[in-house]
């Protein structure tokens, strides 16, 4: 009799790259910062208007932001203030590039959020010297949003909406789903999530982050800590590990 084997459902992890964005109204210290961050392997945009740097923050994640803190508009306290409210870039690692040293005002930016200062005149080593000392956090924020590139079965729940579809991939912060039509951003969901067959779904808190087309959704999880979370974190920590080995 010969022998036979289910396959298993197949997974892919994607292998993260460090995603930084750069905020300053001086173009020519964007273009210093981005060549040492991509030189150092990061993947690096830069914007010099503060008020779309806060817009583009609400829709896509990134994995370390440095801001200036004197640009007009909106400056380096009140963007990370609008960082620190609430969206996909909450708890990443906020670099504030100043040539102040006045405890008042370092006082007041780490109040806001700011977790680390590049002190002027900007150049090549402080920056080099800058990343190695926030490497942890910043690969801490980049594991968290790893993406592991499977297909569970989920159900949305949204007052008296019900919505069934399939995940493309998972990650600690959250998941991409495809159903039948897409939720506004903004909403708070219930999510069901099947993560192996036959066993009852674990039950996770999430609001719609972002939409792709009409029935793409990103969804991000709110309810850290729970029993149904730590479920989840322990079903996907084996696939991201994978991808080191």
């Amino acid at each position: 009799m010969r022998e036979t084997s289910r396959r298993q459902p197949e997974t892919f992890v994607e292998k993260k790259v460090a995603r930084v964005l750069v905020v300053d109204d001086d173009a020519i210290m964007c273009e210093l910062i981005q060549e040492i961050l991509t030189s150092a392997g990061m993947e690096c945009v830069t914007m010099t208007d503060s008020p779309k740097a806060a817009s583009h923050l609400t829709q896509v994640k990134f994995d370390a932001i440095f801001l200036d803190e004197r640009m007009p508009s909106l400056d380096g306290i009140g963007l990370t203030r609008h960082v620190r409210a609430s969206g996909l870039n909450q708890s990443t690692p906020i670099v504030m590039i100043t040539g102040e040293d006045d405890r008042t005002l370092l006082g007041r930016a780490f109040e806001a959020g700011v977790n680390f200062f590049l002190f002027k005149p900007v150049d090549r080593h402080r920056i080099l010297h800058l990343i190695r000392v926030t490497a942890d956090s910043i690969e801490r924020e980049a594991r968290r949003f790893q993406r592991v590139k499977v297909r569970r079965k989920v159900s949305i729940e949204c007052g008296t909406e019900r919505l069934s579809g399939s995940t493309f991939d998972l990650s600690f912060g959250g998941m991409f789903v495809q159903t039948s039509y897409v939720l506004p951003v903004g909403l708070s969901v219930v999510v069901r999530l099947e993560l192996k067959p036959g066993q009852p779904p674990i039950r996770l808190a999430a609001r719609v982050a972002r939409v792709s087309g009409d029935d793409c959704m990103g969804l991000q999880i709110e309810n850290v800590g729970s029993p149904e979370h730590k479920a989840f974190q322990e079903f996907l920590l084996p696939l991201v590990l994978a991808e080191g080995q």
